[in-house]
């Protein structure tokens, strides 16, 4: 065992000697714009792109309506014990609990109405 600590006190030999690895060049990140200004969106405003949310107690249940352009879409039931669910609207207003439905939806999008 004394050998062993010998040996690993022991210098280098000559030509073992391993070299420093090169300092990691990092580029400079560019740097930021003056002033970005996004553009707007055609054909709608910003405030209609978001979500009204009215928030009522119903006993202790806490209710989020979620409303778009003025259509309830989802509301969100929050009850005192137990998970959160979710009722979705159909376009004729019938609602659905999302959880009872199936992993897989089929897209329901509303591309021109006559």
């Amino acid at each position: 065992m004394l050998l062993l600590g010998g040996l690993a006190a022991a210098p280098p030999l000559p030509g073992a000697e391993r070299p420093a690895p090169p300092p990691a060049a990092v580029p400079e990140p560019p740097p930021p714009p003056e002033q970005y200004d996004p553009p707007d969106l055609p054909g709608a405003e910003v405030d209609e792109l978001e979500p009204e949310v009215t928030i009522t107690t119903r006993g202790t249940e806490i209710h989020e309506e979620y409303r778009l352009n003025g259509q309830l879409y989802m509301v969100k039931v929050t009850p005192a014990k137990g998970r959160p669910y979710y009722l979705i609207y159909d376009e004729v207003g019938r609602a659905r609990r999302s959880d009872l439905e199936p992993d897989i939806m089929v897209p329901n999008w509303v591309i021109k109405r006559f």
